[in-house]
């Protein structure tokens, strides 16, 4: 099993059997009348996070009426960590979301899927599926698009995965918070940055390697000629400091039947926690207005 991540939300992080493996998972505001209609939103956290990652964005909503579901993918927080690094691998996020939403009674065409970086790739290829009615992306992309590019980045995720293992998670976290595409996290509140090491620190090095092994960018599968396909309303959210992504964005929006695409200023790649209030209206206001 993963590491258990911290409850930093009113709720308790569970675990739920799917496919063989476990995911964990939060899950808050669901009313049991179910005569009550109410927004389910469902939550994919990045690479090094788990369900609470989210700051105090899910606990927000919830009181707000909304039905949030915070899962968390293999080798984070208190999912399984396999041995196979293929486990790890899109088809099977894919197939691993749909099971866990099954399994909660969340039909198809109810859920707004939402997801930052890794767990913006995530949710973008499992939106192919047809199975939500809306999609909001943080700091995301659909892949790289040359097997060039793909090839030298899968090289660069395994020597990754292979220092994770040789150093330890400590070494790897110190690394990853001198990213320059992290740059922006300077800004946080002390605490902030205090407790997001800490939930970093939390994660075991099998499961981050494995990770990037399966589900990496390299890995992952190019979907830029497939976003058409996506029909839903689609919501692309870059900061203005993460350039980088807000070029992806912008290339991605024009590839969407239905999509608007909004920079936070003075914002970088993880939006949700350097502009929280700015990110919780965005989110809101989408997830209201989705018909």
């Amino acid at each position: 099993m993963g590491m258990q991540c911290p409850d930093i939300q009113e709720g308790v992080i569970q675990q739920i059997e799917v496919n063989g493996v476990h995911m964990g998972l939060l899950q808050l505001g669901r009313h049991e009348d179910l005569y009550i209609e109410q927004p389910t939103v469902v939550f994919i956290h990045g690479f090094t996070g788990c369900a609470t990652s989210w700051g105090p964005l899910l606990k927000h909503l919830a009181e707000q009426g909304m039905h949030i579901i915070s899962l968390e993918m293999l080798g984070h927080g208190r999912s399984s960590v396999p041995e196979d690094p293929q486990r790890y691998a899109m088809e099977y996020c894919q197939e691993d979301i749909l099971a866990a939403l099954r399994a909660l009674e969340v039909p198809a065409g109810k859920a707004i899927l939402v997801g930052y970086s890794m767990g913006g790739r995530i949710a973008l290829y499992t939106a192919l599926s047809g199975y939500f009615r809306a999609l909001l992306l943080e700091s995301t992309s659909p892949g790289l698009p040359s097997h060039e590019e793909r090839e030298q980045r899968r090289r660069s995720d395994e020597a990754l995965a292979n220092c994770i293992e040789d150093y330890g998670i400590e070494a790897f976290v110190n690394y990853w918070e001198r990213r320059p595409i992290f740059a922006s996290q300077v800004k946080l509140p002390v605490r902030v940055r205090a407790a997001l090491r800490q939930q970093r620190l939390r994660n075991s090095t099998r499961g981050l390697a494995n990770s990037l092994r399966g589900v990496g960018t390299g890995s992952q599968p190019a979907i830029h000629d497939r976003l058409g396909t996506i029909t839903v309303p689609v919501l692309l959210l870059s900061g203005e400091e993460d350039q980088k992504f807000c070029a992806i964005a912008r290339d991605m929006v024009e590839r969407f039947p239905q999509a608007r695409h909004h920079i936070i200023p003075g914002a970088g790649h993880t939006m949700h926690l350097e502009k929280p209030e700015v990110f919780e209206h965005l989110v809101r206001t989408f997830c209201c207005s989705v018909p």
